[in-house]
């Protein structure tokens, strides 16, 4: 009876191991990994370095009316109409919390 509760406490203290890191670190990369690719364009972190607008110090709401705008076709663009279409309105809403808490 005592090798099989060792056993038990044994699983339980690794399986305690390997699930609670990954409790812990429970940030959410999506919003940096979505906005990514707009690096591309408009810059390291939103800061645009030539002719092409900075994201950084737009507001979130801004961002947001801006992508659907384009995603709508209400707005042209040269690319971001088709780059918008290619994210859901959850995905544009975490970009743009992203961008907006950049300094």
């Amino acid at each position: 009876m005592k090798q099989k509760s060792w056993i038990t406490i044994a699983v339980f203290v690794t399986a305690t191991q390997l699930v609670l890191p990954c409790m812990v670190s429970a940030t959410d990369y999506r919003p940096a990994m979505l906005a990514n690719p707009c690096a591309g364009c408009h810059g390291p972190d939103g800061d645009s370095p030539g002719s092409i607008p900075s994201l950084t110090g737009l507001s979130a709401d801004d961002i947001v009316s801006s992508m659907k705008a384009f995603k709508t076709d209400q707005r042209q663009g040269t690319v971001m109409n088709r780059i918008a279409k290619g994210y859901t309105d959850e995905e544009i809403h975490l970009m743009a919390s992203y961008f907006s808490r950049k300094p």
